[in-house]
């Protein structure tokens, strides 16, 4: 019986395979996406239409392309560029960043080596394809008095408000990332031992965990309840007012992006920003790189080492303070 080679045939049972093996729903739509658009610049600027016909040259030029024609003027179908509006967009046209090439070229080669790997192509077009070379962009880390100023611009007599400080104040003083802690469950918390249990399934890398959090934060956790209490039942720790249900990732940056600029604060603070901060402010405080690997939950110390390369002159004066030979003579 002949393989079918057809992309788009091809494209489905990939992703087929993906949901047998439990993969991530984000993970899965960024191989689908990254998938259909490449299928669709193969059939329109190359004439191919079967994953046999793509070689190291095609892939190099997809490359090639990518950089050269910018954002947003490419899409995988015509009902989505309807939808965006790409010409409206500030940054229409400008460079793609080499973080999203490098997660196409990602994307791109575990596709083809589920090809290879099932006997469907003969030779891997990825084989020799490297990531572009970047910059490292230095992370984002807020000042304390940023931070204050961003505490004061609540109003926690609104739901959303007062649900919206306790998980920034929780995220800040645990590492959690925004997926694990919108999702907590009311039973996932030991307030009592300061600790919060992290199911796997709600874990990056699919394994549990243990966070932990200050005297400071357990009496805001315990007032927190009590309140939502009042107004919701739900298992969840963090719900929607209106139907119980935990808060989307997107609602709770969209809030994020609004409590900045209502604190006049730089717009390229992200939620994200909280777990820099309690890495950076941990390591200034004495905190081992092992101890802090393990809390944010990275595969290996080598990570979290090259994830907080940030520490400058200035944050090792203060740091060194704490440790000069003469401080006990």
């Amino acid at each position: 019986m002949a393989i079918c080679l057809d992309f788009d045939w091809q494209t489905n049972e990939f992703m087929l395979y993906c949901r047998t093996t439990q993969l991530r729903e984000k993970t899965m739509l960024s191989y689908e996406q990254t998938l259909r658009l490449f299928e669709k610049w193969c059939k329109e600027e190359q004439g191919i239409s079967t994953v046999d016909k793509v070689n190291e040259n095609v892939i190099r030029r997809y490359i090639f392309d990518l950089q050269e024609r910018g954002k947003y003027t490419f899409y995988s179908n015509d009902k989505q560029k309807a939808i965006n509006y790409p010409e409206r967009r500030r940054d229409f046209r400008k460079p793609v960043s080499t973080i999203t090439i490098n997660n196409y070229i990602r994307n791109l080669r575990v596709f083809f080596n589920y090809l290879e790997r099932n006997y469907i192509i003969k030779k891997n077009p990825m084989k020799r394809v490297r990531q572009l070379k970047s910059n490292r962009e230095p992370k984002v880390y807020l000042t304390d008095d940023e931070l204050r100023k961003l505490l004061s611009k609540f109003d926690r007599s609104y739901f959303s408000e007062h649900r919206d400080y306790v998980m920034i104040l929780l995220m800040l003083d645990s590492g959690m990332r925004l997926g694990e802690c919108s999702t907590l469950l009311v039973s996932d918390l030991e307030l009592s031992r300061k600790r919060i249990n992290l199911r796997a399934e709600e874990t990056k890398g699919r394994k549990e965990r243990t966070v932990f959090f200050s005297p400071k934060t357990e009496k805001v956790l315990r007032s927190w309840l009590q309140y939502k209490d009042r107004y919701v039942e739900s298992d969840y720790l963090f719900p929607v007012k209106e139907h119980g249900g935990s808060i989307g990732v997107g609602n709770f940056e969209g809030n994020f992006r609004k409590y900045i600029a209502r604190a006049g604060l730089n717009e390229e603070y992200t939620p994200h920003c909280l777990r820099n901060n309690f890495a950076k402010r941990c390591l200034m405080n004495g905190m081992d790189i092992y101890t802090l690997s393990k809390i944010l939950g990275h595969s290996s110390v080598t990570v979290t080492e090259q994830a907080y390369l940030d520490i400058n002159d200035d944050d090792m004066s203060k740091r060194y303070q704490h440790y000069s030979p003469l401080n006990g003579v």
